[in-house]
C-alpha cells in the first residue's frame, strides 16, 4: 500500500478538482475557489485524471532546487565575501561577483547567505516622520543642479576626513560633476564650477544648503542685498539662481546620492587601490560617473538641454568672475593692504588714480593678484614689509601714461628762441 502525504491546503485543492471532475461545478467556480486561474485549474484536472490523488503534488516535493547553490561555488562565494568584499552590501557584492569573478548570484540569495554567516543585519525600519509635500522631478535637463558636499572617510578609516563635492541633476539623477578636496571652503567651490560651466555651460538654477560659503546668516543679511557672499555674487554675474534649502530633506536628492556613494563608492575606491585625492578625482570622471550614470540615471520627461552657453564676455571674463572680490582704499602713500601683503601702486598707470580711491583685489584660483579700478587693470609692486609712514608728500596723484619730453637748453629746437632772446 502506497501513502501520500498531503497538506491540508492539497487536499482541498483535491476535493474541489474531484468535484469539477464529477461535473458538480464548472472550471470558473473551481477557480473561484482555489484562487486560480481557469487554465492552470484545467492543468491539475488533468493531472488528477492521470495520477490520481499523486497529481495534485507539486512536482519538485523532495527533489534539490534547481537554485540550490553549488558547495562549492558556496565556499568561494563565502571565501571572497570575507576577503576581498568585506563590508559590501548584498547589491554591490552581486554585482562585483559577476563582474570581477564571473559568479551569478542573485542579490537576496546572496542576502540570505551573509545574513546566515553573520556578514549583514537587516537594517531597522525607519520611522515615519511625518507627511511631506512631494516635489516633481524637473522636466529638462538642467534646469536645476542640487549641490552639496560631504565629509567622509573616502579613503578608509585609517586616513583623514576629505569633502566629497557633489552635483546632480534634478531632472535624471544623474551625476553631472563630483570632485574631492580637503573642504568645502570658497576655492574648491569656485574650481567645481568653473570646470562644470567650461564644460557643461550655466545651468538655470543651483539647489544649496545654507552653509556660510554659500549664504551669509547673520540676521541683518536677511533684508540687505548688498551682504552677500563670493558664491552669491560669482552666480549673480553668469545670471545663474541660487535657491536655498530650508532643510536636507528639501534637497534630498544629491542626500540620497552621498548616502549611496558613502557605501558603494568607498568600496569602488579600496578595490581600486586609490587613497589619494588626485587619483580619486582622475577615476571618478574618466571610470566611476559614466559608468553609475548609465546604470542609475532615469530618461527626463523633456529632452531639451536648458544649460546656456557662455557669452564672449563670460569667457573673457571668467577667471575675474570666479575670484575673491575685495576692495581697499589707497593710502596716502599709494600702497594697499591686503592678507598681510603690501602693494606698491606704480606712477605710471593706464588711468588717473587719486588718493582714497577704492581699488578692487581679485585673487584668482592660481594665487595671482590683480588690482583693477574701473575695470583698468593697474600696474604694481608687492613689498618685502609694511611701508614707513610718508610725512611730506610731492606726489597728489599718479599720472596716465608717459610723462612729457622737455628739451635740454642747448636742443636744436631751442635756437630760434635763444636767437630772438638775444637781438632783444
Amino acid at each position: 500500500m502506497t501513502f501520500i502525504i498531503m497538506s491540508k491546503r492539497e487536499i482541498d485543492r483535491l476535493g474541489v478538482i474531484n468535484q469539477l471532475i464529477g461535473k458538480q461545478i464548472v472550471a470558473r467556480e473551481a477557480g473561484e475557489q482555489l484562487g486560480l486561474s481557469i487554465r492552470q485549474v484545467k492543468r491539475l484536472k488533468k493531472s488528477v485524471e492521470r495520477d490520481k490523488a499523486k497529481g495534485i503534488i507539486h512536482k519538485g516535493r523532495g527533489q534539490i532546487s534547481n537554485r540550490k547553490m553549488n558547495g562549492a561555488v558556496a565556499e568561494t562565494i563565502l571565501s571572497l565575501l570575507k576577503e576581498k568584499y568585506a563590508g559590501f552590501g548584498p547589491t554591490l557584492a552581486a554585482e562585483k561577483l559577476f563582474e570581477i569573478n564571473n559568479i551569478k548570484v542573485s542579490n537576496e540569495t546572496l542576502r540570505t547567505v551573509m545574513i546566515k554567516n553573520n556578514l549583514w543585519k537587516l537594517r531597522p525600519r525607519k520611522k515615519n516622520k511625518g507627511h511631506r509635500e512631494w516635489r516633481p522631478r524637473k522636466e529638462n535637463y538642467g534646469a536645476m543642479e542640487q549641490y552639496d558636499g560631504s565629509y567622509h572617510h573616502w579613503f578608509g578609516k585609517e586616513n583623514e576626513e576629505c569633502c566629497l563635492l557633489l552635483s546632480v541633476d534634478d531632472a535624471t539623477g544623474k551625476i553631472t560633476k563630483a570632485m574631492f578636496d580637503y573642504h568645502e571652503g570658497i576655492f574648491p567651490t569656485f574650481g567645481f564650477w568653473k570646470d562644470y560651466i567650461k564644460k557643461k555651460g550655466k545651468p538655470c538654477a543651483i539647489y544649496l544648503d545654507k552653509f556660510s560659503t554659500y549664504k551669509i546668516n547673520h540676521k541683518n543679511a536677511k533684508d540687505n542685498k548688498e551682504m552677500i557672499t563670493q558664491f552669491q555674487r560669482a552666480c549673480q554675474d553668469l545670471d545663474v539662481t541660487l535657491i536655498f534649502a530650508h532643510s536636507p530633506e528639501a534637497k534630498g536628492r544629491v542626500e540620497r546620492m552621498f548616502k549611496t556613494l558613502q557605501d558603494r563608492l568607498v568600496k569602488e575606491l579600496r578595490l581600486q587601490g586609490i587613497n589619494d585625492i588626485a587619483a580619486a578625482n582622475k577615476f571618478l570622471e574618466e571610470k566611476y560617473i559614466p559608468i553609475f550614470n548609465q546604470k542609475f540615471a532615469v530618461v527626463p520627461v523633456r529632452r531639451a538641454d536648458l544649460h546656456r552657453s557662455l557669452t564672449k564676455i563670460d569667457k573673457e571674463n571668467l577667471d575675474s568672475i570666479f575670484s575673491i572680490h575685495e576692495t581697499r582704499v589707497v593710502t596716502n602713500d599709494f600702497t594697499l593692504q591686503f592678507k598681510t601683503k603690501y602693494f606698491q601702486l606704480w606712477q605710471q598707470q593706464p588711468l588717473l588714480v587719486c588718493r582714497k580711491d577704492r581699488i578692487l583685489i581679485e585673487e584668482h584660483l592660481n594665487g595671482s593678484i590683480k588690482l583693477k579700478l574701473r575695470g583698468k587693470e593697474l600696474d604694481y609692486t608687492v613689498l618685502p614689509k609694511k611701508p614707513e609712514k610718508a610725512h611730506k608728500l610731492k606726489i597728489v596723484a599718479l599720472t596716465t601714461g608717459k610723462p612729457t619730453y622737455k628739451p635740454p637748453i642747448n636742443h636744436p629746437w631751442r635756437k630760434p628762441f635763444l636767437i630772438n632772446k638775444i637781438n632783444s
